[in-house]
Protein backbone atom coordinates (compact mmCIF):
# COMPACT_ATOMS: atom_id res chain seq x y z
CA UNK A 1 0.00 0.00 0.00
CA UNK A 2 1.17 3.18 -0.35
CA UNK A 3 0.40 6.10 1.69
CA UNK A 4 0.65 9.61 0.93
CA UNK A 5 0.36 12.22 4.26
CA UNK A 6 -0.17 15.72 3.80
CA UNK A 7 0.44 18.48 6.70
CA UNK A 8 2.05 21.82 6.26
CA UNK A 9 4.71 20.79 8.48
CA UNK A 10 6.82 17.47 8.60
CA UNK A 11 6.76 16.04 10.81
CA UNK A 12 3.97 16.72 12.03
CA UNK A 13 0.93 13.82 13.92
CA UNK A 14 2.09 11.84 11.03
CA UNK A 15 5.87 11.54 10.53
CA UNK A 16 6.36 8.36 13.07
CA UNK A 17 2.87 6.74 11.96
CA UNK A 18 4.81 6.96 8.06
CA UNK A 19 8.16 5.23 9.46
CA UNK A 20 6.35 2.48 11.32
CA UNK A 21 3.93 1.67 8.13
CA UNK A 22 7.32 1.75 6.34
CA UNK A 23 9.66 -0.40 8.71
CA UNK A 24 6.58 -2.74 10.21
CA UNK A 25 4.06 -3.30 7.79
CA UNK A 26 5.82 -3.48 4.88
CA UNK A 27 4.09 -0.10 2.92
CA UNK A 28 5.27 2.75 1.07
CA UNK A 29 4.64 6.48 2.19
CA UNK A 30 5.05 9.98 0.42
CA UNK A 31 4.53 13.26 2.43
CA UNK A 32 3.30 16.75 1.10
CA UNK A 33 4.64 19.53 2.82
CA UNK A 34 6.17 23.26 3.03
CA UNK A 35 9.44 22.04 3.96
CA UNK A 36 12.46 20.75 1.31
CA UNK A 37 12.28 17.54 -0.44
CA UNK A 38 13.90 15.11 0.81
CA UNK A 39 14.09 11.02 1.97
CA UNK A 40 13.62 10.81 5.63
CA UNK A 41 13.54 7.49 7.58
CA UNK A 42 12.36 5.91 3.57
CA UNK A 43 9.37 8.89 4.14
CA UNK A 44 9.54 10.43 0.26
CA UNK A 45 9.03 14.38 1.00
CA UNK A 46 7.69 16.34 -1.64
CA UNK A 47 7.33 20.14 -1.40
CA UNK A 48 4.65 22.48 -2.18
CA UNK A 49 3.77 25.71 -1.59
CA UNK A 50 1.20 28.31 -2.13
CA UNK A 51 1.32 30.98 -5.10
CA UNK A 52 -1.24 33.25 -3.03
CA UNK A 53 -3.52 33.70 0.01
CA UNK A 54 -5.76 36.03 1.94
CA UNK A 55 -4.81 39.74 2.30
CA UNK A 56 -5.93 42.73 4.28
CA UNK A 57 -8.73 43.22 1.15
CA UNK A 58 -9.69 40.12 1.86
CA UNK A 59 -13.20 39.96 4.26
CA UNK A 60 -12.00 39.16 7.91
CA UNK A 61 -14.47 36.32 8.20
CA UNK A 62 -12.99 34.52 5.10
CA UNK A 63 -9.21 34.61 5.43
CA UNK A 64 -8.65 30.98 6.86
CA UNK A 65 -11.01 29.87 3.55
CA UNK A 66 -8.83 31.96 1.18
CA UNK A 67 -5.86 30.34 2.15
CA UNK A 68 -6.99 26.70 2.67
CA UNK A 69 -8.10 26.93 -1.25
CA UNK A 70 -4.50 28.35 -2.02
CA UNK A 71 -3.12 25.02 -0.45
CA UNK A 72 -5.43 23.07 -2.34
CA UNK A 73 -3.73 24.23 -5.49
CA UNK A 74 -1.07 24.11 -4.14
CA UNK A 75 -0.75 20.49 -3.06
CA UNK A 76 -2.84 19.17 -6.01
CA UNK A 77 -0.26 20.65 -8.90
CA UNK A 78 2.44 19.55 -6.49
CA UNK A 79 1.12 16.17 -6.45
CA UNK A 80 1.45 15.56 -10.37
CA UNK A 81 5.03 13.99 -9.06
CA UNK A 82 2.92 10.97 -7.74
CA UNK A 83 1.46 10.63 -10.89
CA UNK A 84 3.31 7.38 -12.07
CA UNK A 85 2.90 6.01 -8.26
CA UNK A 86 -0.44 7.31 -7.46
CA UNK A 87 -1.50 6.54 -3.66
CA UNK A 88 -4.15 4.16 -2.19
CA UNK A 89 -4.96 6.01 0.69
CA UNK A 90 -4.50 9.45 1.58
CA UNK A 91 -4.26 10.97 5.22
CA UNK A 92 -4.54 15.15 5.90
CA UNK A 93 -4.99 17.12 8.63
CA UNK A 94 -8.39 18.91 8.21
CA UNK A 95 -8.61 22.77 8.22
CA UNK A 96 -5.49 23.92 5.91
CA UNK A 97 -7.27 22.64 2.99
CA UNK A 98 -4.52 20.38 1.50
CA UNK A 99 -6.36 17.46 0.90
CA UNK A 100 -9.33 19.09 -1.01
CA UNK A 101 -8.81 18.22 -4.43
CA UNK A 102 -6.49 15.83 -4.39
CA UNK A 103 -9.15 12.88 -4.51
CA UNK A 104 -9.94 14.39 -8.09
CA UNK A 105 -6.58 13.85 -9.14
CA UNK A 106 -6.39 10.22 -7.78
CA UNK A 107 -9.84 8.79 -7.98
CA UNK A 108 -9.51 5.66 -6.81
CA UNK A 109 -7.77 6.11 -3.47
CA UNK A 110 -9.11 6.09 0.23
CA UNK A 111 -9.15 9.59 2.12
CA UNK A 112 -8.58 10.13 5.61
CA UNK A 113 -8.80 13.09 7.12
CA UNK A 114 -7.40 13.88 10.91
CA UNK A 115 -9.47 16.63 12.41
CA UNK A 116 -8.45 18.67 15.78
CA UNK A 117 -10.89 20.68 16.06
CA UNK A 118 -14.24 22.14 15.11
CA UNK A 119 -14.98 26.02 16.40
CA UNK A 120 -17.44 27.32 17.95
CA UNK A 121 -18.73 30.40 18.51
CA UNK A 122 -20.29 30.00 22.25
CA UNK A 123 -19.55 28.02 24.71
CA UNK A 124 -16.18 26.91 24.21
CA UNK A 125 -12.74 28.12 23.90
CA UNK A 126 -13.16 31.57 22.48
CA UNK A 127 -15.93 33.08 25.37
CA UNK A 128 -14.37 30.45 28.53
CA UNK A 129 -12.47 33.22 29.54
CA UNK A 130 -14.90 36.43 30.53
CA UNK A 131 -11.41 38.21 31.65
CA UNK A 132 -10.22 38.49 27.43
CA UNK A 133 -13.70 39.46 26.44
CA UNK A 134 -13.97 38.18 22.69
CA UNK A 135 -15.14 40.81 20.04
CA UNK A 136 -18.06 40.46 17.86
CA UNK A 137 -15.92 39.86 15.09
CA UNK A 138 -13.89 37.16 16.20
CA UNK A 139 -17.14 35.53 17.45
CA UNK A 140 -18.56 35.59 13.84
CA UNK A 141 -15.17 34.72 12.10
CA UNK A 142 -14.86 31.37 14.38
CA UNK A 143 -18.43 29.97 11.97
CA UNK A 144 -17.11 31.24 8.95
CA UNK A 145 -13.38 29.63 9.98
CA UNK A 146 -15.15 26.03 9.69
CA UNK A 147 -15.92 26.08 6.46
CA UNK A 148 -12.97 24.12 4.96
CA UNK A 149 -13.28 21.38 8.10
CA UNK A 150 -16.98 20.93 6.73
CA UNK A 151 -15.49 20.31 3.28
CA UNK A 152 -13.35 17.98 4.88
CA UNK A 153 -16.53 15.99 7.04
CA UNK A 154 -18.80 15.55 3.76
CA UNK A 155 -15.47 14.56 1.42
CA UNK A 156 -13.69 12.18 3.45
CA UNK A 157 -14.25 8.42 3.37
CA UNK A 158 -13.66 8.40 7.19
CA UNK A 159 -12.03 10.81 9.99
CA UNK A 160 -10.31 10.42 13.31
CA UNK A 161 -9.59 12.59 16.34
CA UNK A 162 -6.98 12.23 19.00
CA UNK A 163 -9.78 12.58 21.78
CA UNK A 164 -13.01 12.46 23.00
CA UNK A 165 -13.50 15.70 23.66
CA UNK A 166 -11.98 17.03 19.96
CA UNK A 167 -14.37 14.35 18.41
CA UNK A 168 -17.26 15.82 20.25
CA UNK A 169 -17.26 19.28 19.42
CA UNK A 170 -18.09 18.22 15.95
CA UNK A 171 -21.13 18.41 13.97
CA UNK A 172 -23.43 15.50 15.27
CA UNK A 173 -24.14 14.82 12.24
CA UNK A 174 -20.65 13.73 10.85
CA UNK A 175 -19.64 12.14 14.21
CA UNK A 176 -20.18 8.64 13.08
CA UNK A 177 -17.70 8.70 10.51
CA UNK A 178 -14.67 9.62 13.09
CA UNK A 179 -13.07 7.53 15.21
CA UNK A 180 -10.81 8.18 18.37
CA UNK A 181 -7.46 7.76 17.63
CA UNK A 182 -4.60 9.19 19.39
CA UNK A 183 -1.43 9.93 17.61
CA UNK A 184 0.50 8.07 19.83
CA UNK A 185 3.40 9.13 22.47
CA UNK A 186 6.50 7.45 21.56
CA UNK A 187 7.96 5.92 25.25
CA UNK A 188 11.21 5.60 23.72
CA UNK A 189 11.45 9.22 23.55
CA UNK A 190 9.32 10.21 26.80
CA UNK A 191 9.74 8.34 29.81
CA UNK A 192 11.34 9.12 33.41
CA UNK A 193 15.33 8.85 33.91
CA UNK A 194 16.19 7.64 36.90
CA UNK A 195 19.71 9.13 38.77
CA UNK A 196 20.01 12.40 36.83
CA UNK A 197 21.48 15.39 38.10
CA UNK A 198 19.48 17.54 40.13
CA UNK A 199 20.22 20.72 36.90
CA UNK A 200 18.04 22.91 35.16
CA UNK A 201 20.38 24.44 32.52
CA UNK A 202 23.34 26.04 34.56
CA UNK A 203 21.12 26.23 37.77
CA UNK A 204 22.28 23.15 40.11
CA UNK A 205 19.79 22.81 43.25
CA UNK A 206 19.94 19.89 46.01
CA UNK A 207 17.54 17.56 47.25
CA UNK A 208 15.78 19.46 49.23
CA UNK A 209 14.53 21.52 46.79
CA UNK A 210 10.96 20.65 45.10
CA UNK A 211 11.16 21.61 41.31
CA UNK A 212 7.75 22.55 39.52
CA UNK A 213 7.39 22.27 35.64
CA UNK A 214 5.32 23.80 32.98
CA UNK A 215 5.52 23.98 29.84
CA UNK A 216 3.99 25.05 26.75
CA UNK A 217 3.99 26.07 23.30
CA UNK A 218 3.85 29.55 23.95
CA UNK A 219 2.83 31.72 26.72
CA UNK A 220 -0.80 32.45 26.67
CA UNK A 221 -4.36 32.73 27.99
CA UNK A 222 -5.17 29.55 26.20
CA UNK A 223 -2.69 27.41 28.49
CA UNK A 224 -3.69 29.51 31.77
CA UNK A 225 0.12 30.96 31.59
CA UNK A 226 -1.47 34.11 33.63
CA UNK A 227 -2.76 32.06 35.99
CA UNK A 228 0.07 29.95 36.11
CA UNK A 229 2.56 32.79 37.00
CA UNK A 230 0.06 34.12 39.89
CA UNK A 231 0.12 30.69 41.58
CA UNK A 232 3.49 30.35 41.39
CA UNK A 233 4.33 33.80 42.84
CA UNK A 234 2.10 32.56 46.04
CA UNK A 235 3.93 29.64 46.26
CA UNK A 236 6.99 31.13 45.82
CA UNK A 237 5.62 33.42 48.72
CA UNK A 238 4.94 30.21 51.15
CA UNK A 239 7.80 28.08 50.69
CA UNK A 240 11.56 29.22 49.77
CA UNK A 241 12.35 25.46 48.46
CA UNK A 242 10.52 25.69 45.52
CA UNK A 243 11.85 26.29 42.12
CA UNK A 244 10.09 26.54 38.75
CA UNK A 245 10.88 25.37 35.16
CA UNK A 246 9.23 26.95 32.63
CA UNK A 247 9.57 25.61 29.04
CA UNK A 248 8.09 27.02 25.68
CA UNK A 249 8.28 30.32 23.43
CA UNK A 250 7.43 33.99 24.01
CA UNK A 251 4.86 34.28 21.35
CA UNK A 252 1.07 33.59 21.10
CA UNK A 253 0.12 30.33 19.95
CA UNK A 254 -3.85 30.52 20.10
CA UNK A 255 -5.94 33.02 20.64
CA UNK A 256 -5.90 37.02 20.53
CA UNK A 257 -3.96 37.48 23.58
CA UNK A 258 -2.26 40.94 21.76
CA UNK A 259 -5.80 42.44 21.29
CA UNK A 260 -5.67 43.25 25.52
CA UNK A 261 -1.72 43.77 26.25
CA UNK A 262 -0.74 46.87 24.45
CA UNK A 263 2.05 45.29 22.16
CA UNK A 264 3.55 43.96 24.35
CA UNK A 265 4.21 40.18 24.47
CA UNK A 266 1.66 38.14 26.87
CA UNK A 267 5.06 37.01 28.91
CA UNK A 268 6.06 40.46 29.40
CA UNK A 269 2.39 41.56 30.21
CA UNK A 270 2.22 39.24 32.63
CA UNK A 271 5.29 39.44 34.68
CA UNK A 272 4.77 43.59 34.31
CA UNK A 273 1.39 42.65 36.63
CA UNK A 274 3.62 41.64 39.88
CA UNK A 275 7.20 41.67 41.53
CA UNK A 276 8.29 38.10 40.36
CA UNK A 277 11.29 36.49 41.61
CA UNK A 278 12.91 35.54 38.66
CA UNK A 279 16.04 33.76 40.02
CA UNK A 280 13.02 31.25 41.42
CA UNK A 281 11.21 30.92 38.11
CA UNK A 282 13.73 29.82 35.57
CA UNK A 283 12.71 30.48 31.37
CA UNK A 284 13.91 28.14 29.56
CA UNK A 285 12.76 28.92 26.02
CA UNK A 286 11.87 25.66 23.71
CA UNK A 287 13.98 22.36 24.62
CA UNK A 288 14.45 19.46 22.18
CA UNK A 289 12.22 16.05 23.62
CA UNK A 290 15.18 14.42 24.83
CA UNK A 291 16.22 17.22 26.70
CA UNK A 292 12.45 17.96 28.10
CA UNK A 293 12.19 14.32 28.89
CA UNK A 294 15.15 14.74 31.38
CA UNK A 295 13.76 17.53 32.77
CA UNK A 296 10.10 16.35 33.59
CA UNK A 297 12.23 13.13 35.06
CA UNK A 298 13.17 16.19 38.09
CA UNK A 299 10.05 17.60 37.93
CA UNK A 300 8.33 17.05 41.52
CA UNK A 301 5.38 18.34 40.39
CA UNK A 302 3.72 19.29 36.88
CA UNK A 303 1.25 21.81 36.12
CA UNK A 304 -1.06 21.88 32.87
CA UNK A 305 -4.26 24.33 32.29
CA UNK A 306 -5.79 24.50 29.20
CA UNK A 307 -9.02 26.17 28.58
CA UNK A 308 -11.83 23.78 26.60
CA UNK A 309 -9.64 23.48 23.30
CA UNK A 310 -6.89 20.71 21.50
CA UNK A 311 -5.08 19.01 24.20
CA UNK A 312 -1.77 18.87 24.51
CA UNK A 313 0.93 16.68 23.72
CA UNK A 314 2.98 18.09 26.89
CA UNK A 315 0.23 17.25 28.91
CA UNK A 316 0.78 12.93 27.85
CA UNK A 317 4.44 13.47 27.81
CA UNK A 318 4.62 14.74 31.28
CA UNK A 319 2.52 12.05 32.26
CA UNK A 320 4.76 9.32 30.10
CA UNK A 321 7.66 11.00 32.12
CA UNK A 322 5.72 9.49 35.77
CA UNK A 323 4.87 13.23 36.57
CA UNK A 324 2.91 13.78 39.69
CA UNK A 325 0.44 16.38 37.93
CA UNK A 326 -1.81 19.23 38.62
CA UNK A 327 -4.00 20.37 35.86
CA UNK A 328 -7.06 22.01 35.36
CA UNK A 329 -10.57 20.75 35.35
CA UNK A 330 -11.88 21.18 31.87
CA UNK A 331 -13.48 19.29 29.65
CA UNK A 332 -9.91 18.18 27.47
CA UNK A 333 -7.97 17.70 30.61
CA UNK A 334 -10.74 14.79 31.98
CA UNK A 335 -10.06 12.59 29.10
CA UNK A 336 -6.62 11.48 30.23
CA UNK A 337 -6.94 12.59 33.79
CA UNK A 338 -8.84 11.08 36.78
CA UNK A 339 -9.04 13.31 39.83
CA UNK A 340 -6.71 11.24 42.49
CA UNK A 341 -6.21 8.96 40.52
CA UNK A 342 -3.08 9.64 38.01
CA UNK A 343 -3.40 12.97 38.55
CA UNK A 344 -5.26 15.80 40.77
CA UNK A 345 -7.36 18.76 39.19
CA UNK A 346 -8.52 22.56 40.06
CA UNK A 347 -10.65 25.41 39.14
CA UNK A 348 -8.87 26.52 36.14
CA UNK A 349 -9.41 29.97 37.36
CA UNK A 350 -9.03 29.14 41.56
CA UNK A 351 -5.33 30.87 41.75
CA UNK A 352 -5.32 29.97 45.50
CA UNK A 353 -6.93 26.33 45.05
CA UNK A 354 -3.99 26.02 42.21
CA UNK A 355 -1.13 27.18 44.58
CA UNK A 356 -2.83 25.75 47.99
CA UNK A 357 -3.08 22.18 45.48
CA UNK A 358 0.60 22.96 44.51
CA UNK A 359 2.01 23.34 48.26
CA UNK A 360 0.10 20.02 49.56
CA UNK A 361 1.36 17.50 46.81
CA UNK A 362 4.71 18.93 47.47
CA UNK A 363 4.15 18.20 50.98
CA UNK A 364 3.10 14.75 50.11
CA UNK A 365 6.12 12.64 48.33
CA UNK A 366 4.41 9.06 48.74
CA UNK A 367 0.73 10.77 46.83
CA UNK A 368 3.05 12.56 44.42
CA UNK A 369 4.84 8.89 43.50
CA UNK A 370 1.63 7.31 43.22
CA UNK A 371 0.13 9.40 41.06
CA UNK A 372 3.29 10.01 38.62
CA UNK A 373 3.43 5.80 39.10
CA UNK A 374 -0.53 5.91 37.78
CA UNK A 375 -0.02 8.69 34.96
CA UNK A 376 2.90 6.82 33.38
CA UNK A 377 0.91 3.40 32.95
CA UNK A 378 -2.06 5.56 31.45
CA UNK A 379 0.45 6.16 28.70
CA UNK A 380 2.15 2.94 29.12
CA UNK A 381 -1.32 1.14 28.59
CA UNK A 382 -3.94 3.57 26.63
CA UNK A 383 -1.55 6.26 24.87
CA UNK A 384 1.71 4.74 23.69
CA UNK A 385 2.74 4.48 20.27
CA UNK A 386 3.23 0.57 20.41
CA UNK A 387 -0.55 0.65 21.70
CA UNK A 388 -2.39 3.39 18.95
CA UNK A 389 0.05 2.06 16.06
CA UNK A 390 -1.34 -0.96 15.51
CA UNK A 391 -4.73 -0.02 15.63
CA UNK A 392 -4.20 3.27 13.22
CA UNK A 393 -2.47 1.10 10.59
CA UNK A 394 -5.58 -1.08 10.58
CA UNK A 395 -8.01 1.92 10.42
CA UNK A 396 -5.68 2.72 7.51
CA UNK A 397 -5.88 -0.36 5.79
CA UNK A 398 -9.28 -0.90 6.57
CA UNK A 399 -10.16 2.26 4.53
CA UNK A 400 -7.55 1.93 1.48
CA UNK A 401 -9.13 -1.75 1.13
CA UNK A 402 -12.38 0.49 0.57
CA UNK A 403 -14.78 -0.44 3.50
CA UNK A 404 -15.05 3.08 4.46
CA UNK A 405 -16.77 4.01 1.23
CA UNK A 406 -15.69 6.28 -1.29
CA UNK A 407 -17.67 9.55 -1.45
Amino acid sequence: MHVLFVHKNFPAQFGHIAARLISERGHRCSFLSETPEAVTAGIRKLHYKAKGGATEATHYYSRTFENGIWNAEAVRQAAVALDGDPPDLIVGHSGFGTTLFLRDRFKNAGLINYFEYYYRPDNSDLDFRADFPVAERDRLRSRARNAMILLDLEHCDAGYAPTPFQRSVLPSEFRDKVRVLHDGIPTDVWFRHDGLERRVGEHRFGPGTKLITYVSRGFESMRGFDIFMRAAKKICDRDPDVLFAVVGEDRIAYGGDEKHIDGKSFKAHVLAQDDYDLDRILFLGRLRPKTLAKLLSLSDLHVYLTVPFVLSWSLMDAMACGCAILASDTAPVRDVIAHGSNGLLVDFFDVDGLAGSALDLLSDPQLRRRLGAKAAATIAESYSSDIMFPQIADFYEEVAAGLGGKS
